[in-house]
């Protein structure tokens, strides 16, 4: 029987793969479609498999919308203020030319964080390209540093999409992950943002230019440096605030209230309402102009939102169909431990749908039923493994790909050579110091 479960997981994950890549359906469609196939086959009574699967999409959707809704807003805000540039134009000055790949990475981190990778790459591919337009430098050693910081941010960092859906899905506290992740996530951007930049740009010349793509900045003054530091930094301080809040001598009530503010929802809320006085108001922007620019952001989360509502889902029937109890005990037959489980599995669904949020969200509807009646499983780490499993060896069917290889100028065969050698130092690396922290921790 065991066999037998395992064998339609395996199907079922195999619909997931050619549904996005065969037969182009939405992922949304690819994941409902193989939960129920996974449910009938699995024998599960058909009354009960709507209902596991409205369970599992909002057990998860319940926690996330308003985060990815609110952290829209925020990054919205920044690209189209030019805060964003602000914060890449002061690294740029502090390092100075000689330093620059460090400077770039250092954007890349810091702004990564409240903004998707795609909004990232828009707010500062055109400074590099400015940049390499001044000092005539091999355009990968300016623009890989960028997109490292971006990358591992994107991957392993709350309140991205596929973070947060694992800190869901697998009950993990969210102020553990955000520190843990940051410190995680830094080595990994270094060895494969601007050491890697410098091994590279010597092997490999861009032949094409690079597109420039210019953000709009519809507000009539640019917001000053301080202001666009303090925004994008105002969510991370608060959530950590609270995450430290228990441990300080405070007054209850005092604690309650760090404890409320810090919570995710909460800390974006006040900073996007921060960010519509400080980058929108005092910018010149008119009421008119903030509510179109909200409306602009959050359009585009609805595939996002459907993704993940879907990947809730199939974690939900794979629990059901008692999958999840299969696969804990294989897995403890052969002894890998979960952490372990988890970077494979999305690395595998990564590969083959070319999603990190797909593979982020399937692995851990996977890996989850299967730390169910583990103890000693460290949830905040085992968030960051698989979100490292979710970035190794992005190639043609990941959007990603093509995004850096038309925004750099590069071939195909250029982009296979270094964003994709990028991505996979920076999921191995990651993983390799999960694995060190949990023996610590």
């Amino acid at each position: 029987m065991e066999i037998y479960l395992l064998l339609i997981t395996l199907l079922s994950i195999v619909i997931v793969i050619l549904g996005v890549s065969w037969w182009n359906w939405h992922a949304f469609i690819s994941l409902t479609v193989a939960s129920m196939f996974l449910a009938v086959m699995s024998g599960l009574s058909m009354d009960s498999i709507v209902h596991a699967y409205e369970t599992g999409v909002g057990s998860v959707l319940g926690h996330l919308v308003g985060i990815l809704a609110l952290g829209s807003i925020l990054g919205k805000m920044m690209s189209d203020s030019g805060a964003g540039v602000q914060v890449a134009d002061f690294f740029v000055r502090i390092f100075g030319e000689k330093k620059l790949p460090w400077a770039m990475l250092l954007s890349g981190f810091i702004i990564g964080i409240p903004v998707f990778f795609e909004v990232g790459i828009v707010i500062l591919l055109p400074l590099v390209i400015a940049i390499r337009e001044k000092t005539n430098q091999n355009i990968l050693l300016i623009g890989i540093p960028v997109i490292a910081g971006l990358s591992i941010v994107h991957g392993i960092v709350p309140p991205h999409p596929g973070a947060m859906t694992a800190i869901s899905i697998y009950g993990a506290d969210l102020g553990k992950v955000l520190l843990y992740s940051l410190i995680i996530a830094l080595p990994p951007a270094i060895i494969a943002g601007p050491l890697f930049a410098k091994w590279v740009h010597k092997r490999v010349v861009p032949v094409g230019e690079p597109k420039v793509v210019r953000p709009d900045t519809p507000s009539q003054s640019v917001p000053s440096v301080g202001i666009s530091f303090f925004v994008i930094l105002l969510p991370i301080l608060l959530i950590l605030l609270s995450v430290f809040a228990p441990y300080l001598a405070l007054p209850s009530i005092l604690a309650d209230v760090l404890i409320f503010i810090g919570s995710p929802v909460i800390a974006l809320l006040i900073s996007c309402f921060a960010a519509y006085y400080f980058l929108g108001f005092r910018q010149g922007m008119d009421k008119k102009l903030i509510k179109k620019l909200t409306d602009e952001c959050i359009l585009p989360l609805g595939s996002i939102i459907l993704i993940i509502g879907a990947g809730g889902g199939f974690k939900q029937i794979l629990i059901e169909s008692g999958v999840g109890d299969s696969i804990a005990q294989m897995s403890q037959q052969l002894s890998l431990s979960p952490i372990v489980l988890a970077f494979v599995v999305a690395g595998l669904i990564r590969v083959a749908t070319g999603s990190a949020t797909v593979a982020l969200t399937t692995a851990a509807g996977i890996v989850s039923p299967v730390i169910a009646n583990l103890s000693g499983v460290n949830l905040e780490l085992l968030v960051i493994a698989t979100g490292a499993g979710s970035l190794m060896l992005s190639h043609v069917n990941d959007a990603g790909f093509w995004l850096v290889k038309e925004y750099l100028g590069l071939t195909v065969r250029e982009t296979f050579k270094t964003w994709t050698v990028l991505e996979t130092l920076l999921s191995f690396i990651a993983f390799g110091l999960v694995l060190v922290v949990d023996m610590f921790i």
